[in-house]
């Protein structure tokens, strides 16, 4: 069973995407900062991250090209969930190194389908 690691500080948006994961056979873990979000990369290895951008302290991007430059957590896939929806704002996303950039409020099937194309 894979395991993803959400990463957002809106409990309902968290929750939200629990219940579509924890429903399709996830088993899943949170963290509601972007700083939070690092530290349980570092020790769960979680199979793939959930990150949320809009976030107090250590943003989504800030804590996505965190994640993804690191040697330790480098190989975990990460994709943005956010409301932020400008090209700019994917693009800058996708140059911190998510793999995906997807929009708030979240397609139960999209997410799904963008989660299985990177747990290969």
């Amino acid at each position: 069973m894979a395991h993803i690691l959400i990463v957002d500080d809106s409990p309902t948006d968290a929750y939200r995407t629990k219940n579509i994961l924890v429903s399709s056979g996830y088993k899943t873990s949170e963290a509601s900062s972007g700083e939070e979000g690092i530290q349980k990369a570092k020790e769960l290895q979680p199979n793939l991250i959930i990150m949320d951008v809009v976030m107090p302290g250590l943003n989504g991007f800030q804590a996505t090209r965190k994640i993804t430059k690191n040697p330790q957590t480098s190989s975990i896939p990460v994709v943005i969930v956010s409301s932020k929806n400008m090209e700019s704002d994917r693009a800058w996303g996708l140059m911190q190194g998510a793999k995906e950039f997807l929009i708030k409020p979240i397609k139960q099937k999209e997410l799904l389908e963008t989660i299985k194309k990177w747990l290969c």
